[in-house]
């Protein structure tokens, strides 16, 4: 895991000057980085490349970077884990090809070499993005991993095609223009973070997964903008054509065949993600999806695997109990940090910062503190991301079987019971329903929210309605702008439960999950590994009947199945809480303070992107209690303080050939 950094000059530069950037930019990411640096320019080529380095696997200078295949063919600055590479090692050194390191960087190089780019990226197992230069062809391929893992920024100057892990990075370079995106602007407040296919800044945009994009100086010149190199990306693979060939060609077995099976693809995923050089373990929720992978780390591991949670005390909020529970179980060496709300309200400033876009996410706190938790004892640590998208998680996707039972009464039945879920609904806003005595399960499908939505749900027209209802965002709208709508399309499935799962894969997985993890993770310098979405085992769940994703009102059933081999089910069999952080609360409370300032600063900006009214309408009926306005609020309050934030952040610096000196480049 690393940060990488490049410049492509168009050939009509009128000097190479601008490579010197390549330092400032590279620094930039340290961070992501801590163990190391490394540049390569070649001045007639007009090519610069940088690299941050987090050491894993062979932690000697044979892994440094930038790095140059055998032949000298290529040079790459690589991001990432190829997890299978000890397999494509054994292959090449069959072919008759020896390697000086043990790192799979090298191995990749000698793939590519030896297979070609695309052929090579079908065969690799793992995440990554890099920028490989060739010297034959004068080419320069950017390419990313099958489910956007890892970032990977490209932006247009007038003189420079310019990449980066994250944009601190190109906001250096200098002739970069902050321009921002209105529309992208008001989308991030409608969803809460910005979506993959978009960016911020006018000019740059982010490589799709399973994407390359290859372009040489003069490709470049010919028509320097976003959206012509846009044009150029090529898929090497595509989510919807493993979805569509997985729904066409389901798995036929028992429940016990079909847990058989995903418990050996779950292994083998886990068991490539323990591979590394340095200390390694994992965040545990005591949830499904990380308690499914610890299990299975613990089950081949053979010394205790250490795993990491973080509490808060108000109630509702702390899972540490159950993830102790179930690490007492697996025997794996525990560490649990409990965190007072003014502890985890510290690191508020820091989050635009750290997220160089928008982002409104209120669970990015929690998952940048236990990755700092985890980094204090280990450097790779797994997580269960990517198991609510894989194996059908979330509410929405119970919600869409429950209502397409209900879509089948008769209309005016169905507004009728519309109007009673929604009195039902304000009742709970008011406390009434707290009042009553309901078991935990009862009193989590009762709360406001969820029957809003099930309200909403049973108004809708028709599937179509009721699918955009399930899939969109249920936020306000506080700005001037209407949102735009998803030039992403439609995904290709008749059924509901697969439109909602395809759509979470394409837009929120890569758009907000990953985001989420990869900037927490790289700002504590610490690696994290996704097993639930190896590539091996998204094609598996794509081919499961919906019946083993969604049964008995619950969903992720098959992996729960998996689950109950290692976990007694009373362990792990609880409403899904997510990994949440009180943000009602502390916005009424001792964020207030904080919170006013910065809708102060709102009003005040002059951007014209926020209606004003709506927020000061929002922001009085939440503090008085009427409703909870949590999650429009914190989106709109995280835009501001990266506003803010942006604005303060300092021009390039102009004396690069000093900084350029300095590297030693």
């Amino acid at each position: 895991m690393c940060g990488i950094t490049g410049i492509l000059l168009a050939t009509d530069a009128a000097s190479a000057k601008p490579l010197r950037a390549i330092a400032q930019m590279t620094t930039a990411l340290r961070h992501r980085g801590p163990d190391g640096y490394g540049f390569w320019r070649d001045r007639e080529a007009g090519v610069a490349f940088g690299h941050r380095r987090l050491a894993i696997v062979d932690l000697s200078e044979a892994g440094h970077q930038p790095m140059h295949s055998a032949t000298g063919r290529y040079a790459i600055t690589f991001n990432g884990e190829i997890y299978n590479f000890h397999d494509l090692r054994r292959e090449l050194e069959g072919a008759g090809h020896r390697f000086r390191s043990t790192c799979d960087t090298e191995v990749l190089l000698c793939a590519i070499e030896s297979w070609g780019l695309d052929a090579a990226l079908k065969r690799f197992a793992g995440m990554f993005a890099f920028g490989l230069w060739d010297r034959e062809t004068r080419t320069l391929h950017l390419a990313r991993d099958r489910m956007g893992k890892k970032p990977l920024y490209v932006a247009s100057t007038r003189d420079a095609l310019v990449f980066a892990s994250e944009l601190k990075a190109i906001n250096c370079f200098p002739g970069f223009c902050q321009e921002l995106d209105l529309d992208v602007a008001t989308t991030m407040l409608s969803r809460g973070w910005v979506p993959d296919d978009k960016c911020i800044w006018r000019g740059v945009f982010k490589l799709p997964p399973g994407s390359v994009l290859s372009v040489t100086a003069a490709n470049f010149t010919e028509a320097r903008s976003a959206a012509s190199l846009s044009d150029r990306i090529r898929y090497w693979w595509s989510l919807a054509d493993t979805a569509t060939k997985g729904r066409a060609d389901p798995i036929v077995g028992t429940d016990e065949e079909l847990t058989n099976e995903l418990d050996v693809l779950l292994r083998l995923a886990v068991r490539e993600r323990m591979i590394a050089d340095v200390p390694l373990g994992a965040f545990l929720s005591g949830g499904i999806d990380s308690s499914a992978v610890v299990a299975l780390m613990q089950a081949q591991s053979e010394k205790p695997v250490r795993t990491f949670t973080i509490a808060f005390g108000e109630c509702g909020f702390d899972e540490a109990p159950h993830a102790a529970a179930v690490a007492r179980h697996l025997g794996t060496d525990h560490t649990e940090l409990h965190l007072s709300s003014a502890a985890a309200q510290e690191v508020i400033p820091e989050l635009p910062q750290i997220w160089d876009e928008p982002f409104g996410d209120e669970s990015q706190i929690p998952t940048l503190l236990v990755a700092r938790l985890a980094r204090q004892h280990v450097t790779v640590a797994l997580t269960g991301d990517g198991g609510d998208e894989c194996f059908a998680g979330y509410a929405r996707h119970l919600m869409a079987a429950r209502a397409r039972r209900l879509h089948t009464l008769p209309s005016p039945l169905r507004q009728t019971l519309a109007a009673g879920v929604g009195l039902l609904a304000r009742a709970a806003r008011h406390d009434l329903v707290g009042k009553l005595p309901l078991s935990v399960h009862a009193r989590h499908a009762l709360r406001s929210d969820r029957l809003d939505r099930l309200a909403r749900l049973l108004a809708a027209a028709d599937e179509n309605e009721l699918y955009q209802r399930l899939s969109g965002s249920s936020t306000e709208n506080l700005t001037h702008q209407k949102t735009p709508v998803s030039v992403q399309g439609e995904p290709p499935f008749d059924d509901l439960l697969s439109r909602l799962l395809y759509d979470d894969m394409v837009g929120y997985l890569p758009g907000d999950i990953m985001v989420k993890l990869d900037r927490a993770s790289m700002a504590a310098g610490l690696e994290g590994r996704c097993p639930l979405l190896d590539h091996r085992v998204v094609d598996f769940a794509w081919r499961l009947p919906a019946d083993v994703m969604v049964r008995h009102g619950k969903g992720k059933w098959l992996l729960r199945q998996l689950l109950h081999r290692y976990v007694p089910e009373r362990l792990i069999d609880r409403p899904k809480q997510g990994f949440d952080v009180p943000i009602a609360v502390w916005l009424r409370g001792p964020l207030r303070i904080w919170a006013s300032d910065v809708l102060t600063d709102m009003r005040l900006s002059g951007d014209g992107i926020f209606d004003f009214a709506k927020v000061e309408a929002c922001w009085r009926d939440h503090l008085d209690g009427r409703q909870d306005h949590s999650r429009d609020l914190w989106a709109a309050l995280m835009f501001q303080a990266w506003r803010n934030e942006a604005r303060r952040a300092p021009a390039p610096a102009t004396n690069l050939r000093r900084v350029f000196e300095l590297a030693g480049v």
